[in-house]
């Protein structure tokens, strides 16, 4: 179906957060039948744009329309009454209720309709865009994809027409990515207007059909996806030119700097997060590490740095077994490790402190502490600046004032400088705009040559396939296999992720 009739047009619309100003003056359109991909780095002002549109947020100014007439949306009802559906990032459904259940909630139901009634719609609605879920399936039995699905379809009940989906792919195996996108299209058929919020390049060019992007709360530019490339959408959004390639150098590797045998770790819920893993890692060698989010990933990396109870199983550093040891101790064992946790403010760095003095938590107990000495740390902190692009008002800025990405940035920066012979890094580019994502692969390389052995938990399979040299997936907690990444590719790494076994794993 040709696109025709324009669904809803945002005209100069400005948000600002105290002295940050979120969107500057967009204008931003999605006609009836058509996907516009909505593309911009993190901080750009995608979310907060589209979030006016939900309800959540209201302009400071510019206008709304619908249909070419002019709306107001002061909350998520309105934009519900106006047929607009937002799906976001982080699901809001009811664990411990059914898929029906939770589509019902919060809508008003005919007297005397029941569940069965409602299944039956769910189903009608399911067969029309081509959508699979068990409308009686609990929730917390679903796969990620699974509640992805039922948010869909909540919002397709309620009647919207209008669908924003906010980083729609994100936790999603390639093969639930191209479902998604079968699905989407036949939304978009049947004369749906759909926004997807995203900041991938290969699914904007795979799904779209036009594409605004954004570049610090700016609209740059509005593009057909026919007549643009990955290249132009880069600049676009980066503001220059970025070199889009992950150098992958070949060194000579120091066998088995670290060694895991059968590890078994509990999790949060009483239940193992990490069951039996077994797998080696050379020094001048990226292991990278691919599974759904939540499938060990974080224990597997807590145990190695000595933050988590292993209840089964060894941890060989050039091989003394750690297990059991607490950081301090590792390091007073002479181990020098690093280790950039997925959650930075939280684990990795002290909100509060300024970026000199996160800079000493790393070595203040090498020195006296009524004496430290800041001129060194001073000295690094404005050196990772430079180095980095960390933008921040000045070395004395507390880490907390700093955003998502450039917090990243101080502790990758921290935990390299302090000369590690592993290092363990989780996620270490989200947030991170295309430029700095590609500096920080620089940074992994540079330890890689320095012999470095480095385990690599990624998100992007696009990324693992360039930079690792070897790729171990997991689900669950298991090793599914160890892959060549050199060998492999996306869709056999998105079947052991949803978790088919490799009869054969690379050395």
């Amino acid at each position: 179906m040709e696109a025709k009739n324009t669904a809803i047009r945002l005209n100069s619309i400005s948000k600002a957060f105290g002295s940050v100003k979120a969107n500057d003056n967009i204008d931003f359109g999605v006609k009836y039948g058509e996907i516009v991909a909505l593309l911009g780095e993190n901080g750009s002002g995608k979310t907060t744009l589209m979030n006016m549109l939900s309800g959540i947020y209201q302009p400071d100014s510019g206008d709304i329309y619908k249909d070419e007439q002019l709306i107001n949306i002061n909350s998520p009802k309105d934009s519900f009454a106006y047929g607009i559906g937002m799906i976001h990032q982080h699901f809001k459904l009811v664990d411990v209720l059914s898929a029906a259940e939770n589509v019902a909630l919060g809508t008003k139901r005919a007297k005397g309709e029941g569940l069965a009634s409602l299944s039956k719609k769910i189903k009608t609605i399911s067969q029309e865009f081509g959508l699979e879920i068990e409308p009686d399936k609990k929730v917390y039995d679903m796969s990620v994809s699974e509640k992805q699905t039922v948010e869909i379809i909540k919002v397709l009940y309620r009647g919207a027409r209008i669908l924003i989906l906010d980083e729609p792919t994100a936790v999603l195996t390639p093969q639930e990515i191209e479902k998604l996108f079968i699905i989407l299209r036949k939304m978009r058929d049947s004369g749906c207007a759909i926004v997807i919020i995203t900041h991938k390049l290969n699914e904007v060019l795979a799904i779209s059909d036009r594409v605004t992007i954004l570049r610090k709360g700016q609209s740059v530019g509005t593009v057909k996806t026919q007549e643009t490339n990955a290249k132009e959408l880069t600049e676009l959004m980066v503001g220059k030119a970025v070199e889009l390639s992950i150098k992958r150098p070949q060194v000579e590797k120091e066998k088995n700097v670290l060694e895991v045998f059968r590890l078994t770790v509990g999790g949060p819920d009483g239940l193992d997060a990490v069951k039996g893993m077994t797998f080696s890692l050379d020094g001048g060698e990226v292991l990278g590490v691919a599974g759904i989010a939540g499938s060990g990933q974080k224990e597997l990396c807590e145990a190695i740095a000595g933050l988590a109870k292993v209840t089964e199983g060894a941890i060989l550093y050039k091989k003394e077994n750690i297990v059991g040891k607490s950081p301090a101790e590792i390091i007073k064992a002479g181990i020098s490790m690093s280790f950039i946790p997925e959650d930075r403010l939280g684990m990795g760095l002290v909100a509060s402190m300024d970026i000199t003095h996160n800079m000493l938590l790393k070595s203040y107990k090498d020195g006296k502490p009524a004496l430290l000495n800041r001129k060194p740390a001073k000295k690094l902190a404005q050196t990772l600046i430079k180095r980095l692009d960390i933008s921040t008002p000045g070395v004395t800025t507390p880490v907390r004032q700093l955003s998502g990405g450039n917090v990243q940035k101080v502790l990758l920066g921290r935990e390299i400088e302090s000369k590690p012979n592993l290092l363990i890094t989780a996620y270490p580019v989200r947030g991170l705009d295309i430029n700095s994502s590609y500096t920080i692969y620089d940074l992994i390389n540079e330890q890689k040559e320095k012999g470095v052995a480095i385990l690599f938990i990624g998100e992007d399979l696009d990324v693992l396939l360039e930079l690792c040299d070897r790729i171990m997936v997991i689900c669950q907690g298991e090793v599914m296999g160890i892959v060549d990444a050199k060998k492999t590719n996306k869709e056999e790494l998105g079947l052991m992720m949803t978790g088919e076994k490799m009869a054969e794993v690379a050395n």
